[in-house]
């Protein structure tokens, strides 16, 4: 197929649970708090979703600890600067995906592995090539199912071997930011994976269930977006 994504996105359930994030994102960006705040925002949903992500990956810290930067564990430092970095490699990501990954595995993974052994994937062969592929390809689908793939990839094949869900993670919030969802990165999508079962949803990609993964993809960005609805309305109450 020439778009592969085109497909997925109109399989059972999907266009719906597209359309509802889409609506939520929607109505978060014309929340008046980001015409005087928008930073701020984005850089508070990026400390939740790092530590979210930490916390999927077994590393469950509290933002009191890390607003005083009292956290030294490698997972969450890893996570902390993958969240930095999707700021800085938008840009990068369609023409050069390869470069981008294995920044964002570089970062991510300093601490846990060797030196020699970061940014370099030993696994993933040509499936990870095809997904590259998907990336550099225009697509019809909307950002979210293109994220939602690449995030299940990169979670599923494990290219590096160490710190790949925070790389997933990282790249899915990329995605969503450089194909437009959310341009300003204040959805903390990351926060939406934790409050669900993530495994489950992994689980069922891997068995076929690849609408299913798509759903709660889209259910993430849309509790993501409660999140950060909370943080603006934090930052209104002053």
């Amino acid at each position: 197929m020439s778009d592969p994504l085109a497909a997925v996105a109109k399989l059972p359930g999907v266009p719906e649970a597209v359309d509802e994030a889409r609506e939520a994102v929607d109505r978060l960006y014309r929340h008046r708090v980001l015409r005087r705040a928008r930073p701020a925002v984005s850089t508070e949903s990026s400390l939740r979703g790092a530590r979210a992500s930490a916390a999927l990956e077994g590393a469950d810290v509290t933002l009191d600890a890390l607003r005083r930067d009292e956290v030294s564990d490698p997972v969450v430092q890893g996570a902390l600067r993958a969240s930095a970095e999707v700021g800085r490699l938008g840009p990068t990501w369609r023409k050069a995906p390869r470069q981008v990954m294995a920044r964002l595995h570089s970062v991510a993974a300093a601490g846990l592995v060797g030196q020699d052994a970061l940014g370099r994937p030993s696994a993933g062969g040509p499936r990870l090539d095809a997904l590259f592929g998907l990336l550099e390809t225009p697509t019809k689908a909307p950002a979210l199912v293109l994220a939602a793939i690449v995030h299940a990839e990169l979670a599923v094949l494990r290219p590096f071997g160490s710190a790949d869900g925070v790389v997933a993670r990282a790249a899915e919030r990329l995605t969503l930011v450089e194909f437009g969802l959310d341009p300003k990165s204040i959805v903390a999508v990351e926060v939406g994976h934790l409050e669900q079962d993530y495994e489950a949803g992994l689980k069922a990609y891997v068995d076929g269930g690849v609408a299913e993964w798509v759903r709660q993809c889209a259910a993430a960005v849309s509790l993501g977006v409660r999140e950060t609805t909370a943080i603006c309305e934090a930052m209104q109450r002053g």
